[in-house]
């Protein structure tokens, strides 16, 4: 369970951190500056990194038995700006006592 935990916090914040880059710095360069660039680059790694998070998560969830309503909402909050993070969060302190998240290095 821990070694299914720590691979979804990666992915989450890889995954969140590629999309705020996409949105936040491709999408303005594309469609104010006609410079495709960023999305170009960004674009499909964020597509091959969305995968390995449906995958992280879905292991993940099969782990901890959640149930397929909300292992769906975790897998979408990886499509909206900073609710990967938000989400990450919340699945980790329901799995990680408060003590541990503090000495976490990350």
């Amino acid at each position: 369970m821990q070694g299914a935990l720590t691979r979804y916090r990666i992915i989450a914040w890889i995954v969140g951190v590629c999309l705020l880059a996409l949105v936040v710095v491709g999408m303005p360069l594309k469609y104010l500056a006609d410079n495709p660039t960023v999305v170009a680059a960004v674009g499909p790694a964020h597509g091959f990194l969305f995968m390995l998070y449906l995958v992280a998560t879905f292991d993940l969830s099969r782990r901890a038995h959640w149930p397929f309503g909300r292992m769906i909402l975790v897998m979408l909050s990886g499509t909206i700006p900073f609710l990967s993070f938000w989400a990450e969060r919340k699945v980790t302190r329901e799995w990680v006592p408060a003590e541990a998240l503090a000495k976490s290095p990350v």
